[in-house]
């Protein structure tokens, strides 16, 4: 039989298809790697990086507002929109640029262009067919747009990093993680945003986490509806409205809205790479199924991160790529992720981390009486001399009778970069008792995690 051209075949130049291709070049294979667009995938262009510099716009708003109680006075304090979308857009294609090099780096082979399968293990792309022993689909997803009326007249994610004026009234649909994070975004520099949730907010998230999220994002001026089902969208002279269903209560009319964005899920990249040609399966929600070794149901065709809908998150796509580069490429044929107990950031107004199960699913796996809560709610000392104050809550939850942590959440300032070392502790099992043989560090949010009574 004829040799194929190369051992491995990436389709999708993200972040899990780039460190597949890359680690398993370093293990001696022959790897090329196929991408239409900008190299770096959703988390690099449009999403956790360019996300996060907006974050951090944001929290520069926030420091303003709080400034007077620290002695300081700005009157006046402006923002202009463009200067850092262009910023920040250049830091992404210099993102872009190193992703390049380290391609050509490790030696893998960078085709441009779109890929479509004609076989299992046969690709085309541009004007010629590409052939490979192992082909790993890695298309990552999209943001969906529901089909309804007038739906067109809204953006989603990728829309938000396209805009060049701060809108002054927004209504965003969804509750999720993406959801909250834009509209605490918009809301801190200077948007009126409405938050429109099909059922509950951060319904998956453990309830202290939901609960102490909307009271916040209240607080800070965000109109939150609940049990709301957007019917309609009209667009008068660039003004939109949205016709509404709250429960089971008449039509109503949100109005006067600059921009409606969508943010009701992602579904994956897989409507035009002809997957029919191969034989590999979809799941209910059009995710490709796989098993826990990432194997689809064809003979050496994998598929990895978003497009398989299994924890959205870059760490995770680019964790499951290596894992997968090693199983087969690096003799170590056990090699798979472990997806249990994986660290979660939530980049809301406040941030949220959260690491192990909700109170509900360990209620739910193990029983009430067989569980030991810990509790702390305070507010953080940034905020003793800041006019508005913005709670810490906190919460452990041990399994007894040795209180192995099973899970651990926290949504106050600095939630996000405390979080990773409880982490490590979590994986490695840790109790109630190593936790409090840790001397604390004062004064910090972080320490009661270790103080807790």
């Amino acid at each position: 039989a004829k040799r194929a051209a190369f051992d491995l075949l990436v389709i999708g130049g993200g972040s899990g298809g780039l460190a597949c291709a890359r680690k398993a070049a370093s293990l001696g294979a022959k790897a090329a790697l196929v991408e239409c667009n900008r190299l770096g995938g959703t988390c690099v262009n449009l999403g956790c990086i360019p996300k996060k510099i907006m974050y951090y716009a944001a929290k520069h708003a926030e420091c303003v507002e709080n400034q007077g109680g620290y002695g300081f006075s700005c009157s006046d304090v402006k923002f202009d929109l463009v200067t850092l979308k262009n910023s920040r857009d250049a830091y992404i294609r210099k993102l872009n640029d190193i992703y390049l090099r380290n391609l050509e780096k490790d030696g893998v082979e960078l085709i441009e262009g779109h890929a479509t399968f004609t076989g299992p293990h046969k690709v085309h792309v541009n004007d010629k067919h590409v052939t490979a022993e192992h082909i790993v689909i890695a298309t990552g997803a999209s943001p969906i747009v529901p089909n309804l009326p007038g739906a067109k007249y809204g953006i989603t994610s990728d829309g938000f990093f396209a805009l060049e004026h701060l809108p002054k009234k927004v209504a965003i649909v969804g509750g999720g993680y993406i959801a909250v994070e834009l509209a605490g975004i918009l809301n801190a520099l200077g948007s009126d945003v409405s938050l429109v949730v099909r059922h509950t907010l951060m319904k998956p998230f453990d309830e202290m986490l939901s609960k102490s999220l909307a009271e916040e994002m209240t607080h800070a001026g965000i109109k939150i509806h609940t049990s709301c089902q957007v019917k309609e969208v009209n667009k008068n002279e660039g003004v939109l409205s949205l016709h509404v269903q709250r429960g089971g209560c008449p039509d109503d009319v949100m109005e006067g809205m600059d921009v409606l964005l969508w943010a009701v899920g992602r579904r994956a990249n897989i409507g035009d790479i002809g997957l029919d040609k191969t034989g590999v399966k979809v799941d209910g929600h059009g995710f490709i199924k796989v098993d826990e070794y990432d194997n689809t149901e064809v003979h050496n065709v994998y598929a990895l991160g978003d497009v398989t809908g299994r924890k959205l998150l870059t760490p995770v796509a680019i964790a499951a790529g290596r894992k997968l580069a090693t199983r087969v490429f690096g003799n170590q044929p056990s090699a798979k992720l472990d997806y249990s107990n994986i660290p979660t950031v939530v980049f809301s107004h406040p941030p949220i981390g959260t690491v192990g199960m909700t109170q509900e699913e360990a209620e739910h796996k193990y029983g009430y009486n067989n569980l030991k809560i810990y509790r702390s709610d305070f507010t953080p000392l940034y905020h003793a001399v800041t006019s508005r104050k913005v709670k810490c809550h906190m919460k452990l939850i041990t399994l007894l009778p040795q209180e192995q942590v099973v899970g651990l959440h926290v949504i106050g300032d600095g939630a996000d970069e405390m979080l990773q070392g409880f982490g490590v502790a979590i994986k490695m099992g840790a109790t109630k008792a190593d936790f409090d043989n840790c001397v604390a560090i004062h004064p910090t949010s972080a320490e009661e995690f270790v103080t807790m009574k």
